[in-house]
């Protein structure tokens, strides 16, 4: 597992600090920015915080000026930690949970592995996480992500939106999986066409990316388990020039 290089937890009741629970599993919700730079910068902060707060309407996580609160927090520990570092804030009914970790920089040969698993409403950035966490933990992370697979759809990644490059147009799942903020900043500089992607197609596809706040702009080289190899690298090249404007 990362190591934290910051954690902190407060009482949603009164913010009063307490000892650091990472809140997984239980019923709430998760938002992980990418930080960068001297003094740091949080990459989206704006969406990701509207998204965040959206979701705990859903969850039940009720407070008065939560988004002050939310921004007074994330000033208090956004202090420099290094100069690429993922910022993640989490909540449920009680608690409020800050961390910072290293961002893994991915490596250039980078592979997915296959889980067949939908996660528990994919459309929230939920808490929900422990299956997922528990193949991830025993990878590095540097080098592999977990595909997410349900009735042969690819969805997403464990950290990730996924695109599919076929004939230099560009796809992306459609449903049962969360639209990312990295996403949704992309996909308004250019055209992604949203639609299932199965797993019997997947050789239609010359190049296959991961994009998010964690990884970036990804472009895997294998699935093993598909016996798929990447015949290309220019969308992903184009989509990098996109995402580098944020960073």
């Amino acid at each position: 597992m990362a190591t934290l290089l910051l954690k902190k937890s407060y009482q949603l009741s009164n913010l009063k600090e307490v000892t650091f629970k990472d809140l997984w599993g239980s019923r709430g919700v998760f938002t992980t920015m990418r930080m960068v730079g001297k003094p740091p910068k949080l990459i989206l902060l704006k969406p990701h915080i509207e998204n965040l707060l959206k979701s705990t309407k859903k969850y039940g996580i009720i407070k008065k000026n939560l988004k002050n609160i939310i921004i007074d927090l994330i000033k208090k520990n956004t202090f420099y930690k290094g100069s690429d570092n993922l910022f993640r804030i989490a909540l449920n009914k009680k608690l409020i949970s800050i961390s910072i970790r290293k961002r893994p920089k991915p490596n250039t040969n980078f592979n997915l592995l296959l889980l067949r698993y939908k996660r528990v409403e994919p459309n929230y950035k939920n808490l929900y996480y422990k299956k997922i966490l528990a193949k991830l933990s025993k990878v590095d992370s540097a080098k592999f992500d977990i595909a997410l697979v349900a009735n042969d759809k690819i969805l997403e990644t464990g950290t990730s939106n996924l695109v599919f490059v076929k004939n230099g147009k560009i796809f992306s799942p459609k449903k049962n999986c969360y639209f990312g903020n990295t996403l949704k900043f992309i996909s308004k500089k250019i055209k992604i066409n949203f639609k299932d992607i199965s797993i019997k197609s997947i050789h239609d596809y010359e190049e296959i990316i991961l994009i998010g706040s964690g990884k970036g702009v990804t472009s895997v080289s294998n699935i093993n388990d598909l016996k798929w190899k990447r015949r290309s690298t220019k969308s992903s090249t184009k989509l990098n020039k996109i995402y580098n404007f944020l960073v």
